[in-house]
């Protein structure tokens, strides 16, 4: 799998880096005994590898039977499942499946179905912490719309937590999905869920690790 670096952390990086240049060479000059400047450059060099890491951006491409099948829009864990009222844009009962990241997780967000964005929508809101149930309505947010091939409608939406401040969407309305691609970022720790129709088939349980864009989470019924 090749893995290269997302475009959302490019900027970040650089400034990153000028700044531990100028505050490490500041040390090295003013600083003694030698130890201290020492810790500071170990200190640095961890701490961006940490960052560098967090804006990695493998390149993955989905080798499974693509009909009617959802993935995971994430890396991360599986911390919801379960039949809920979805009230801001399918306005009805459906499958809600959430995958919550961490800091050290990929932060891609890839498209979780085949088919065609209808609308996207950002939503503002609060920055909790991003597992906990009442996120997925109270935080700030971004919803995709997705029509499925099958003619099914689908809802993902991406959540800030309380580090992640930013959230990015590619998707929009009149944009093809495919689940090679991704349809946004989110920066430092949050979560995507996932509004399912009730009679789809699920793939995962409550506490199951995800890939983005590989994991199988589950099914539409063929209409």
């Amino acid at each position: 799998m090749k893995v290269k670096l997302h475009r959302e952390g490019v900027n970040i990086l650089i400034i990153l880096m000028l700044i531990l240049v100028v505050i490490n060479l500041s040390a090295w000059m003013f600083i003694r005994p030698v130890a201290i400047p020492v810790t500071f450059t170990v200190i640095s060099a961890v701490f961006y590898l940490l960052v560098l890491n967090f804006f990695r951006s493998p390149l993955r491409t989905f080798r499974g039977n693509r009909e009617n099948v959802v993935v995971s829009s994430v890396d991360g864990t599986v911390v919801a499942l379960e039949e809920v009222f979805e009230p801001e844009v399918l306005k009805c009962r459906c499958r809600q499946l959430s995958v919550f990241m961490t800091i050290f997780n990929v932060h891609a967000n890839w498209f979780p179905i085949d088919g065609e964005v209808l609308e996207v929508k950002h939503h503002s809101g609060r920055f909790m912490a991003a597992n906990l149930p009442k996120s997925s309505t109270e935080n700030e947010r971004s919803t995709i719309v997705i029509r499925a091939r099958n003619g099914q409608i689908i809802v993902a939406r991406q959540i800030a937590g309380a580090v992640a401040r930013r959230i990015v969407t590619y998707a929009e309305p009149g944009d093809e999905a495919s689940i090679d691609w991704h349809m946004g970022f989110i920066k430092f720790g949050s979560r995507v869920d996932i509004f399912l129709p009730l009679d789809a088939e699920i793939y995962v349980n409550i506490g199951d690790k995800t890939t983005g864009g590989v994991t199988e989470v589950g099914r539409l019924k063929q209409q």
